[in-house]
């Protein structure tokens, strides 16, 4: 197994957790909406689990021998997720953005499992736990906006009129 592809793939995805972090961080912080109060809790929830994620990888990448990224502005390279910021901080702008970002966290996660299945078992055991939440976030989000959905009436998520965007 290469140990340094490996330490560049941990990197990338614990720049990702740090970007999800704060996207799910603000996000909580600038919500507005129907059902804001419920969906910034579950953004509150996310951050907390995405920086747990970011320990987690941090510590495994030292123990490779590797560095985790140490400049934030590393992290936007690092990472093969996009960071979507939360400009528009409408419920179901935001809802949309984080259900992308946790597809695309799903999929570099069953990439890194990919690459380390019978080769390097705590990497891949770790990736398979981190998977696990990431699809449990996904679910959560998509749980909420179909809720929302509901509450607005299908197809009216969208913003009101006269609301600004991007």
């Amino acid at each position: 197994m290469d140990v340094d592809e490996l330490i560049r793939l941990l990197n990338g995805a614990c720049a990702s957790e740090w970007l999800a972090y704060y996207q799910y961080w603000l996000g909580a912080k600038v919500i507005k909406g129907p059902m804001k109060d419920a969906i910034a809790a579950e953004l509150n929830l996310h951050a907390t689990e995405e920086l747990a994620h970011a320990t987690l990888l941090a510590t495994r990448i030292v123990q490779l021998g590797g560095t985790p990224p140490t400049n934030p502005q590393q992290w936007f390279c690092l990472s093969p997720s996009a960071y979507d910021a939360p400009d528009d901080s409408y419920v179901s702008v935001l809802l949309a953005q984080n259900i992308a970002g946790e597809q695309c966290a799903i999929s570099a996660y069953k990439n890194l499992m990919d690459v380390t299945k019978d080769k390097d078992m705590g990497t891949y055991n770790m990736a398979l736990t981190i998977l696990e939440q990431e699809v449990e976030h996904e679910e959560n989000l998509q749980s909420l906006q179909e809720d929302l959905e509901l509450m607005v009436g299908r197809g009216m998520s969208a913003k009101p009129s006269g609301a600004s965007g991007r």
